[in-house]
């Protein structure tokens, strides 16, 4: 079956930057769009960044002005640059594709911004 696989989390200080990377199986086929979502301990997940085949992006309020959502050219790989990282964007992100036959979700990369 089809994976996403995350990559990129990490631990850094407030301001700091990460660069997350999703990365779809070759089995995930027909990807219409791809994104990012959080979760933090004792909350819902929920969206982050996400782009569409036609390359328009959409941002959480939260994240605007910070945060870039990018995939490559074959459309099989998303990114997303965090910068001016503060603490209440600590949880885990998870990788999410929506392709042809269904959802994918990745298993999830921890990211933690102390002060």
């Amino acid at each position: 079956q089809g994976q996403l696989v995350e990559s990129g989390g990490g631990l850094v200080q407030t301001g700091g930057s990460l660069r997350l990377s999703c990365v779809a199986s070759r089995a995930v086929s027909g990807i219409k769009a791809m994104g990012w979502y959080r979760q933090a301990p004792g909350k819902e997940r929920e969206l982050v960044a996400n782009i569409v085949i036609n390359g328009i992006t959409n941002y959480a309020d939260s994240v605007t002005g910070r945060f870039a959502i990018s995939k490559n050219k074959v459309g099989n790989t998303v990114y997303l640059q965090m910068n001016s990282l503060k603490p209440e964007d600590t949880g885990v992100y998870y990788c999410h594709a929506v392709a042809a036959w269904g959802d994918y979700w990745g298993q999830g990369t921890q990211v933690t911004v102390s002060s």
